[in-house]
């Protein structure tokens, strides 16, 4: 009787449907249970995988920011410098909500400018 469980058994002819014998194993051809944890590869965080961990997550939220939307339309007046208007309370909240947002997100580009300049001319003056 043959050894190699993958193989035929000894006494018995190979027929068309059985596989053909792959010879002698190779390391690293044994299934990942057979293997001890060092020959195991490991898979690295990707690119790719963190857009997808990125998209999944930002339909999430917007899932969520759509649910808050639909559970507060109930309409409410504003009055900013003399005009006045009205909109849905979740579509105001969410407005002002992104407005703090891109307000935040020019102060922050404005920093990143301010240390990009200042690291050119310190670049500039090692150079000399």
């Amino acid at each position: 009787m043959s050894t190699d469980p993958y193989g035929p058994s000894a006494g018995h002819e190979p027929g068309p449907y059985d596989p053909p014998n792959p010879g002698p194993p190779v390391p690293g051809d044994y299934p990942v249970a057979d293997r001890s944890p060092a020959e195991v590869k490991k898979v690295h965080f990707t690119r790719a995988a963190a857009l997808w961990t990125s998209v999944i997550v930002g339909l999430l939220i917007l899932i969520v920011l759509l649910i808050f939307i639909a559970q507060n339309t109930e309409s409410a007046e504003f009055a900013f410098f003399g005009w006045q208007w009205n909109l849905p309370l979740g579509v105001a909240i969410l407005l002002a909500a992104v407005c703090g947002g891109l307000i935040a997100s020019l102060a922050g580009a404005a920093r990143l400018f301010q240390l990009r300049r200042a690291a050119k001319k310190n670049y500039k003056a090692a150079l000399r």
